[in-house]
């Protein structure tokens, strides 16, 4: 039997496979990988394992995106550090969840509710489950993305998500700004960071700026009912919200639900 194993935390990946080989000795790891990018061009090009194993937030994105646009026979069994109220929402018969850290006990079980299931996968199956997967979770309760993997010099750092200040654009290229000041290149736009972050603690200012909370010392009325924004880090050009989001963003400063910051 043959699995592929998507999880970008190594620690979590040995143990994966050490209790793997324990609930189906003879079991063949035919993979592990560690973001959305690398899962989806490994599926493009080799053929599908048994079973998939994958942790839902990756460092690039949440692994539900490897799997967009892609009909796969393989069922997939999600681990998750996510909270156990979430992971009932998700349930879908095929498909099994297992809370961080796994469990051999639930390991052994979801590979046992895979062999009972296995006869009626098939590849149009497993993709209308997996759209049922996605439709099931209430985008209020997705799980967000908490780490990015920044470029410093030479290296590939870890760096969480708690410690960004703000990202910015300028002629299509989005800076991470942290808190300490440092500055690092994504491979991200806004829109793309607006969706994978959670809006209670991000909040798209304009164009150019999706902010947390923390960034935010001041505000000062501007010309036209426009906010000028003090932040920390100090940004290079003036930040400004405009006098249509004006409202909103005052609204979400003090905390208060989506839904009201968006009525009329």
């Amino acid at each position: 039997m043959t699995f592929l194993l998507i999880e970008d935390e190594y620690p979590a990946a040995e143990r994966l496979q050490r209790l793997l080989h324990q609930a189906a000795p003879g079991a063949e790891v035919v993979a592990v990988l560690q973001s959305v990018a690398a899962a989806r061009q490994w599926l493009a090009t080799h053929p599908a394992p048994d079973l998939i194993l994958s942790d839902i937030q990756l460092s690039d994105g949440l692994s539900f995106e490897i799997f967009e646009g892609l009909v796969l026979p393989s069922p997939i069994v999600f681990t998750t550090a996510y909270d156990e109220y979430a992971i009932k929402a998700f349930r879908v018969r095929s498909i099994d969840y297992l809370l961080k850290p796994v469990k051999l006990a639930d390991l052994q079980a979801a590979l046992a509710k895979f062999h009972d299931l296995r006869a009626s996968f098939s590849a149009p199956e497993s993709a209308q489950r997996l759209e049922r997967l996605l439709d099931s979770l209430p985008l209020t309760s997705r799980p967000y993305k908490t780490r990015f993997l920044v470029n410093s010099g030479a290296q590939l750092l870890p760096l969480d998500v708690a410690q960004v200040a703000y990202f910015c654009t300028r002629h299509e290229l989005t800076t991470l700004v942290a808190r300490d000041g440092h500055r690092f290149v994504l491979d991200y736009t806004l829109e793309q960071l607006e969706r994978l972050l959670d809006p209670g603690h991000f909040y798209r200012a304009n164009r150019q700026l999706l902010l947390h909370l923390s960034a935010v010392r001041r505000l000062h009325p501007h010309f036209n009912g426009k906010l000028k924004l003090d932040l920390h880090p100090a940004a290079s050009e003036e930040m400004l919200v405009s006098r249509g989001k004006a409202a909103g963003f005052k609204a979400w400063l003090e905390g208060e639900p989506a839904a009201v910051r968006a009525a009329p």
